[in-house]
């Protein structure tokens, strides 16, 4: 069954962002598989990934091309831990599956840190709020729709 984009371009809009919503033809639930699909480099990938610090949710947008150092990333925001978020919290916090989750369009806004290697490409690609979809954007329209810190979170 085709994703219902439609709830999500409305987010994008709302936020004036020119990109739309893009169904994959297939679950893109790693960054390669996205990269694959898209024809784009794996560090233009912008991984959504939650987790929690402190018990507290944070969303690291990340480069494709990197795994996120939660000891680093603890560091930068002053909590003792942070640790990835369960299934169950990621749907509680963002509205969406793990696979899938989306920079916005959650029920509230979340911490959010955005990986500076992302900032090396043009164009970078995001979830869209379903494993089948995604959207163009680029670092600094990251930045602004998120109200994300820029961080270096990569190992």
């Amino acid at each position: 069954m085709p994703a219902d984009l439609t709830r999500f371009a409305a987010v994008l809009r709302d936020l004036g962002v020119p990109g739309q919503p893009r169904e994959l033809p297939e679950s893109a639930p790693t960054a390669a598989a996205a990269a694959a699909q898209l024809g784009c480099e794996l560090g233009a990938i912008a991984n959504s990934l939650v987790f929690s610090a402190d018990g507290a949710p944070l969303l690291v947008m990340t480069s494709g091309a990197h795994r996120v150092d939660t000891g680093r990333v603890a560091r930068l925001i002053g909590v003792a831990a942070v640790g990835r978020a369960d299934a169950r919290s990621v749907r509680e916090w963002t509205g969406q599956a793990i696979g899938g989750v989306a920079p916005v369009g959650h029920p509230s806004p979340i911490r959010t840190l955005v990986d500076l290697w992302l900032d090396k490409y043009d164009e970078v690609w995001a979830a869209a709020g379903h494993p089948h979809a995604v959207f163009p954007t680029s670092y600094a329209e990251l930045l602004r729709i998120t109200g994300g810190t820029p961080a270096d979170v990569g190992e």
